[in-house]
């Protein structure tokens, strides 16, 4: 008998939302440190949970309750019914989750690290760790999957900017056209605040009730969850907001909300396009560039310049002291280094 959908959750889950270019299960921003990877071409996944959904749908339900993000339920989902789908019911031949062990989820994950990164590996785990635990205690039975661990996540350190390369990004939007003011804004407010790319495609603009404050120098964005806060921009920054709200004002979508919008009346940028340009702009400045980048580069200098690391967290949105180790580490050495004579050869 077919599994009947709730229409009260597919409603929720879909809730419009802004794509990020990673999501991660419980460990907030740390794959994100990692330089990404080329992408691959998508292989459709095959979904079809068969007679393990029903729990699976009773997850979602128990996800939504606790105030999930839509996008967050989606991928715990997709992962939990993945692994049934290719998985459990081809290769095990078990048929109800209360069979599946820990051994069943570590054979998974070992295939999947023989052909995913180990940051994806490790998102996929955790998902189905969680599904797995929270179906035993619904059950009330032992913990099935206990004592597994997370796959180690290899970082590649990503690079901080050097002042030339900044010099060359902002090089490659110097004219007047709409692209132009629009791609100068966009990357002046990533290198003033470090903001998820979900952050800045998210902002909206409305004269008087708008997350835009130029006078004030301040943003309102909405992080993990739909947490707000308010970020403060450098002077340059609103400078150029300000003229990309000019060149805004004559665009045939002007009325619309969303702040970001495309060139020749295209509706507005997503998420994805967001990323896209900033990754044309840096090929046109010969380098590597991408979005999370900044939030590397501006956290390295918020601490360079002797900024609290408090402070840091406040403005970058975080919850664990952890994301400070993480963010700017590929220049944590350089750092040291250049503290190292304002503590030890200062006068006694």
């Amino acid at each position: 008998m077919a599994v009947q959908t709730d229409p009260y959750l597919s409603a929720y889950l879909r809730k419009p939302c802004i794509p990020d270019t990673v999501v991660v299960p419980e460990t907030g921003d740390q794959s994100k440190t990692m330089v990404p990877p080329r992408r691959r071409p998508r292989v459709p996944k095959d979904l079809d949970a068969g007679p393990l959904e029903a729990e699976v749908g009773s997850f979602a339900l128990h996800m939504a309750a606790e105030g999930k993000a839509p996008r967050t339920i989606r991928n715990y989902t997709e992962a939990v019914r993945w692994f049934a789908a290719a998985y459990v019911l081809p290769q095990t031949g078990k048929r109800r989750w209360e069979e599946v062990d820990k051994a069943d989820l570590r054979r998974w994950v070992v295939r999947l690290l023989g052909e995913y990164s180990t940051a994806y590996g490790g998102n996929q785990f955790r998902a189905i760790r969680r599904f797995l635990r929270w179906l035993a205690i619904e059950d009330d039975r032992p913990d099935p999957v206990r004592g597994l661990r997370a796959p180690t996540v290899k970082v590649s350190l990503v690079p901080v900017f050097t002042s030339e390369e900044l010099s060359a990004l902002r090089c490659t939007c110097q004219g007047r056209s709409f692209a132009d003011r629009r791609d100068t804004a966009i990357l002046t407010v990533f290198e003033a605040t470090g903001i998820r790319l979900s952050e800045l495609a998210g902002i909206r603009y409305d004269p008087e009730r708008g997350d835009l404050n130029l006078y004030g120098r301040e943003i309102r964005v909405f992080g993990k969850g739909g947490k707000p806060r308010v970020v403060t921009i450098s002077y340059e920054a609103a400078r150029s907001l300000d003229r990309y709200l000019r060149a805004r004002a004559k665009h045939p979508l002007a009325g619309r909300p969303e702040l970001w919008l495309g060139v020749n009346g295209r509706g507005p940028l997503t998420a994805a396009g967001i990323y896209q340009l900033v990754a044309k702009r840096g090929d046109q400045a010969g380098m590597a560039v991408h979005p999370q980048r900044f939030r590397h580069h501006f956290s390295h200098t918020w601490l360079d310049r002797g900024g609290a690391p408090g402070d840091l967290m406040q403005l970058n949105g975080w919850s664990s002291p952890q994301m400070l180790t993480w963010y700017g580490a590929s220049a944590a050495g350089a750092r040291a280094r250049r503290n190292y004579d304002r503590i030890m050869n200062r006068p006694r």
